[in-house]
């Protein structure tokens, strides 16, 4: 659960949300409505476009969600290492499939690829939280963060702890406002501004081999 991040661990959580904020942004302009790391829209839209008898739609829509599963699978595998830099080890498969993404950039590839790949890393990174095999904290869904934050907010009206909502509220600031400046900076440069992101996740990646190192005084907590 957020609230037991301590409040290092809400910033860096916080980062890897602004991070997948700003590449859903972009994704979602880009695709014309489609989301890299809502799969809540997605399976609405492939409902939607069955419905209409919009076949493509519904196979894109599916395809995303097929592919943000397989990253989280991907990501969940990468986890089982025996090491400390387990957190490590599943942002960088997250980080090798948005550089991937951002690579077809450049290429001839169709975009359904860039989507695929998106999707994957968004998927992956949705693993760096795990708590006995099961995700504890959701960096790319926020429905329920925003359900626990109004059950703490209620706690908190009849005497219980006043700032346990306040994790769960940092998690949706910072997605809305890196879907925010994703959206923004891929309407004056375009898709190649994927990179800025997947150089981001990077940094995030190596903070997090850094921290959880041997010998640390600080580390992140899982």
């Amino acid at each position: 659960m957020a609230r037991s991040l301590g409040w290092r661990g809400v910033a860096y959580a916080s980062g890897l949300t602004a991070i997948a904020g700003f590449v859903d942004g972009v994704a979602f302009i880009h695709f014309g409505g489609y989301f890299v790391s809502f799969m809540s829209g997605n399976s609405t839209r492939s409902s939607a476009g069955l419905a209409e008898g919009n076949y493509f739609e519904w196979a894109l829509a599916i395809g995303l969600v097929a592919s943000f599963v397989l990253g989280v699978a991907a990501a969940t595998l990468a986890s089982q290492v025996p090491s400390v830099h387990r957190r490590g080890a599943v942002l960088s498969v997250s980080s090798v499939f948005l550089l991937a993404a951002a690579l077809t950039t450049f290429g001839s590839l169709h975009a359904v690829w860039t989507a695929v790949l998106m999707a994957m890393s968004m998927g992956a990174i949705n693993a760096t939280y795990t708590r006995r095999g099961e995700v504890s904290v959701g960096l790319t869904y926020m429905t329920g963060a925003l359900v626990k934050m109004g059950q703490h907010l209620a706690a908190a009206l009849v005497g219980g702890p006043k700032w346990a909502w306040l994790p769960y509220g940092a998690l949706w600031a910072m997605i809305t406002l890196g879907s925010f400046v994703g959206a923004f900076l891929y309407l004056q440069v375009g898709l190649l501004i994927l990179w800025a992101a997947a150089l981001a996740l990077v940094v995030w990646t190596i903070v997090a081999f850094v921290r959880d190192s041997p010998g640390r005084i600080f580390r992140i907590r899982r």
